[in-house]
């Protein structure tokens, strides 16, 4: 019968015990598959690079030992175990700690070990010590077992059990200093789950990486000595260490090596194919994305349909596009004001189509209002081409432009929500019945005005684009090579642009802005979160 009372048929890792007793919410991530890059878990990992080898055990000292307990349904490995079996082995812990300065013992590497002796015993080996070797400042502490340390271990072991068969996650820690420290800060979000401000300053900073997109015809994109080389022919295009590329976005007929795109899902990057006019056509995703069990209740509540949400993202739309209006457009104040009346009336509709209705309401007001964000010294037979919003198929220069940045904030959109783990075909606006990316359109409308239509307006504005960057055929409008580059460049600055975030207050760019609030529709189908706040920029 089992210690615990329960079905101990899936073996626990002692180490998610040890997460527990550190966070709740940290195991239920760990448990999610959620993996984070960061100085610390790099330098517990080189700690750990010797001790993780077996074939360097000597007789006295084996190393990397597996352990298991059957009773209590558990499964880990012994960094070192050494000594004489018949006059009892010592277990010892390996701990990287670059950010104390102090070899300190805590709660959960006591668990850990605890749980390891007791794996031991009931293998039948006798344990006459235990203690946690601190590489940091090469030295080993010893712990004393106890009978209350067993009774604590056995309990964080039912407490996991239930963290990892529960149904919804654990709330974040409330105003404790240990997320200060923990490297799954970034995508705990422990202060925007629980909608506190942010008195703290929890390191939630952006990835070191950049998406780098492909725009040459013809090109090949390849792995090489551990760079994403790009080629044309003898010549090399571009040549980036592979550890900088958060994803990759390919445009038309380039090619991508099979060893390049087996080395980004084993990385979790995400690739994205779009068409040369900026379409989407589909997009990688690694076995290893976090949350299978949150992407099953996304598909549940989108085919129920979650009106909140729908709302909250056609009114932070609207919201943006005033905004936007109003810093660099000559519309009147009533012309914006008119705008913001529509923006109040999306927080109030009762279906889906009254909600369409208002934002086709909003969006013409917005289109008319457009071209008089243009400068003067801009190329003026670009505005002298508008004649309102088209989507597919433009006509003109500037809604060529317009459709090939929002397919480049679409792919943005669909990276940061894969990096979560849902799915980008479900969504709550959006229909999935044609087989779009729903929850991608979704997220992305409350961005378009910020990035996408900012971006446009910068480029023409500071002279970068004009109508010489477009080439025309049977009434179809098409980006150049040159054009295609500088939209991209213009993109990818206001992409990168650090703003102060409008909800939480902290500094952060557009980009990470995007998977900040992935994440927050993430909170909401795991329970940790009652609705969802989107980005108005004021």
């Amino acid at each position: 019968m089992s210690l615990l009372g329960a079905d101990a048929s899936e073996p626990l890792p002692i180490s998610l015990v040890g997460h527990t007793v550190f966070c709740p919410r940290r195991a239920w991530l760990e448990a999610a598959g959620e993996r984070v890059d960061s100085y610390q878990m790099e330098v517990g990992s080189s700690a750990h690079r010797r001790v993780d080898d077996p074939t360097s055990s000597r007789p006295t000292a084996q190393r990397s030992v597996d352990a298991h307990h059957a009773e209590l349904g558990i499964v880990g490995k012994c960094d070192i175990v050494e000594g004489d079996p018949a006059q009892g082995v010592q277990v010892i812990e390996y701990k990287a700690s670059p950010v104390r300065r102090q070899p300190t013992v805590t709660d959960p590497h006591r668990i850990q070990l605890t749980l390891q002796r007791m794996c031991l015993e009931s293998m039948g080996l006798r344990v006459a010590s235990m203690g946690v070797y601190f590489t940091n400042h090469q030295s080993l502490v010893t712990v004393e077992p106890s009978t209350e340390l067993d009774t604590r271990a056995i309990d964080y072991v039912s407490q996991t059990r239930a963290i990892v068969e529960g149904k919804s996650a654990p709330p974040p820690l409330d105003a404790d200093e240990k997320c200060r420290f923990c490297s799954h800060a970034s995508v705990c979000l422990p202060d925007e789950i629980t909608a506190a401000k942010p008195a703290r300053s929890i390191s939630v900073t952006d990835p070191n990486t950049d998406i780098l997109h492909l725009l040459t015809y013809g090109s090949r994109a390849q792995l090489r000595q551990g760079r994403i080389q790009v080629v044309k022919g003898d010549e090399e295009l571009a040549s980036v260490p592979l550890e900088r590329a958060a994803g990759l976005v390919i445009y038309g007929n380039i090619d991508v090596s099979g060893a390049l795109v087996r080395e980004l899902l084993w990385r979790g990057a995400t690739i994205v194919w779009c068409s040369g006019t900026g379409r989407v056509i589909g997009w990688s995703r690694s076995a290893k994305a976090p949350h299978g069990h949150e992407r099953v209740a996304q598909y549940l509540r989108s085919e129920q349909g979650d009106l909140g949400m729908a709302r909250e993202f056609v009114a932070c739309k609207i919201g943006n596009q005033a905004t936007l209006l109003r810093r660099n457009g000559t519309a009147t104040a009533t012309a914006v004001a008119d705008i913001r009346k529509v923006k109040r009336r999306a927080g109030q509709v009762r279906s889906l189509p009254d909600l369409f209705a208002v934002e086709g309401e909003a969006a013409a007001l917005y289109f008319a209002g457009f071209p008089g964000m243009f400068k003067e010294r801009a190329d003026q037979s670009l505005v002298g081409e508008w004649d309102g919003r088209a989507g597919r198929h433009a006509s003109d220069p500037l809604n060529a432009a317009l459709n090939f940045v929002y397919g480049m904030l679409l792919s943005d959109t669909i990276r940061a929500i894969v990096a979560c783990g849902l799915d980008p075909s479900a969504g709550f606006l959006h229909s999935s019945a044609r087989n779009k990316p729903a929850l991608a359109l979704d997220l992305m409308e409350e961005f378009r005005a910020p990035i996408a239509d900012s971006a446009i307006i910068g480029a023409v504005n500071n002279g970068s684009f004009d109508a010489t960057m477009v080439t025309r055929s049977l009434g179809d409008c098409r980006l150049t090579e040159r054009g295609r580059k500088v939209v991209t460049s213009a993109y990818e600055r206001r992409a990168q642009t650090v703003i102060t975030h409008p909800e939480f207050g902290y500094r952060v760019t557009w980009r990470r802005a995007i998977e900040i609030q992935a994440r927050m529709v993430l909170a909401v189908l795991d329970g940790t979160r009652q609705d969802y706040r989107g980005v108005q920029t004021r």
